[in-house]
């Protein structure tokens, strides 16, 4: 009975446009939600050593392929033009990812400059997205990290996240070896260390250059199953 309830799961997963819930995993199954924990579970064993990975995001789960086949994936989908993300768009991702659910406020207090378009350079990729607002004045919009962040960082889960090291910056993990693809064959830039991210700027002030060694898996390193649609980057 378990092996026909992980067959029926791995179904669900792979046909679900997104993240699906326990429970609605569980309804769909006719079964308790300690069952498709269970399956789950069973499931992540059987993939350790496969091309697929159980990915969750905001208490729902779904179906990804192996971050480490990123390259390989890339090729069959003709992804060939790559971009980097600046800097000043790394250190606002950092940010965001520890102090989740952020606002843009926050981040620029923590930065001592204006974030708005490495915000606006991280919702383009996908890599973060809105989810919420304050209560505060003006109800400011909070950020938090996507799944697209955690597919682009090979995590299954935020709770794979290292641990910040005192003295140091690197607190995102590292990449897959692979780069964001770009939108339009030219490498898409940010603000620099400046960071001239100044409210009423244009988008031609949005550049900075990019930083090696700051590449992204591909946004298709992590593809998911079924009948989702791929990351719209504007390729």
């Amino acid at each position: 009975m378990q092996g026909n309830l992980e067959a029926k799961l791995e179904a669900l997963l792979f046909a679900s446009p997104g993240p699906a819930t326990i429970d609605q995993l569980a309804t769909a199954l006719e079964v308790r939600t300690a069952e498709v924990k269970s399956a789950l579970s069973n499931l992540e064993a059987q993939y350790a050593d496969r091309g697929l990975r159980i990915q969750y995001h905001q208490g729902g789960a779904q179906m990804t392929s192996a971050p480490e086949y990123a390259p390989e994936i890339e090729r069959l989908l003709q992804l060939d033009s790559q971009t980097h993300l600046s800097r000043a768009a790394l250190e606002v991702l950092a940010i965001i990812t520890y102090r989740q659910p952020i606002t843009r406020p926050e981040i620029d207090s923590i930065r001592g400059v204006n974030s708005d378009s490495s915000l606006k350079t991280l919702l383009r990729y996908g890599l973060i997205e809105e989810i919420g607002r304050t209560s505060g004045p003006g109800r400011p919009i909070l950020y938090g990290t996507s799944g697209e962040f955690l597919q682009h960082f090979g995590l299954s889960s935020l709770e794979q996240l290292p641990e910040i090291e005192a003295g140091t910056n690197k607190v995102l993990p590292q990449s897959n070896g692979s780069e964001l693809p770009g939108e339009s064959g030219a490498q898409k830039k940010d603000s620099s260390e400046q960071d001239s991210d100044l409210p009423g700027e244009n988008e031609q002030q949005e550049k900075e250059p990019s930083e090696k060694g700051s590449d992204l898996p591909g946004e298709d390193g992590a593809q998911e199953h079924g009948p989702s649609e791929q990351v719209s980057d504007g390729s």
